[in-house]
């Protein structure tokens, strides 16, 4: 089904590429949403901490007082990831997303057998007696020298042109 040849797409496959780019938006609102929270709640939390709380936005200033309630009845990483996912889901909504927030999906570690991860092959390496051990250091002075000649080639041309 090649409709750039002008063959009509079936109902069929229009919906299912319609569905994919509609998960695929889902999806991509989400990882917004979530990188921001997380990032916004960390700030804010340190904005905080340093005594600038007055100076926070309205609604992160209640996200921050929801957390430090809720840290007299469970832990702080409980009640971060609480917090986060508060932040999280009002983002969501606010870039777009409709309902409730997906919950983030976690990363699967690749079992699969079929893939072969190949490592960068070694540089060839001279035979010892080929190498020379003053190398890097001829290198560094050699750029050490370029850039001492550079500076004094501008001074002098500096000097010429003010007179």
């Amino acid at each position: 089904m090649d409709v750039s040849k002008g063959d009509p797409m079936n109902a069929g496959e229009f919906r299912r590429r319609n569905a994919r780019t509609i998960v695929a938006s889902i999806i991509n609102i989400a990882r917004k949403a979530r990188s921001k929270a997380e990032a916004d709640f960390a700030t804010w939390l340190m904005m905080a901490k340093l005594g600038s709380f007055d100076d926070l936005p309205s609604n992160a200033q209640k996200f921050l007082i929801d957390y430090r309630a809720r840290l007299e009845k469970m832990s702080e990483a409980e009640s971060t990831a609480l917090a986060i996912h508060e932040v999280y889901s009002a983002y969501y909504n606010e870039l777009g997303g409709v309902g409730t927030a997906p919950e983030p999906q976690a990363r699967k570690p690749n079992t699969d057998r079929k893939i072969v991860r190949l490592s960068p092959s070694p540089k060839p390496q001279a035979p010892a007696a080929a190498r020379d051990p003053s190398g890097p250091m001829m290198r560094k002075s050699l750029r050490s020298l370029l850039i001492f000649g550079s500076m004094v080639a501008l001074i002098v041309t500096y000097s010429f042109l003010m007179h």
